[in-house]
């Protein structure tokens, strides 16, 4: 089993005492991935935040990788939230560690701990919001500059 340290240095679990994480591992899975391996597929069905322990994966959009998210990153948080379609495919660049955290999981939370639910929920937010600010920073610095009269 993983030590709860590990979980602290992803942003989901900011704020959480060391007892709440503690609670909540016995939630989670471990999963392995070998290189290549298709974890979640554009249009498909997730209900799972990944967070990645060891290894690094690549997300594509109509068959081109947007971008790589190395060790220490997370992924799959938007269809948790939205249960919509998955918008990219995400795969295994290499040997890859993860430990999911399903939406089912996020239930068990809520029916027996509001407060640490509330933390998950609102770090999930955060880190949402993190990410729509640097998509906003890099549209702009890629765009040719406009002219207003």
């Amino acid at each position: 089993m993983i030590d709860s340290s590990v979980l602290w240095r992803y942003s989901l679990f900011d704020g959480l005492e060391k007892n709440q994480i503690d609670g909540i591992l016995p939630l989670m899975e471990h999963e392995i991935f070998e290189s290549g391996t298709e974890i979640i597929a554009e249009g498909g069905h997730n209900d799972k935040v990944y967070f990645i322990l060891e290894g690094h994966v690549e997300v594509v959009k109509d068959g081109i990788i947007i971008t790589k998210l190395p060790e220490g990153s997370v992924f799959g948080e938007m269809e948790v939230l939205d249960v919509l379609p998955v918008e990219a495919t995400v795969r295994a660049a290499e040997h890859t560690q993860v430990m999911t955290l399903s939406i089912d999981a996020l239930g068990e939370i809520y029916e027996t701990d509001l407060k640490t639910y509330s933390f998950i929920i609102m770090n999930l937010a955060r880190d949402i919001s993190r990410r729509l600010r640097r998509m906003d920073v890099n549209a702009v610095s890629e765009s040719p500059p406009t002219e207003w009269s």
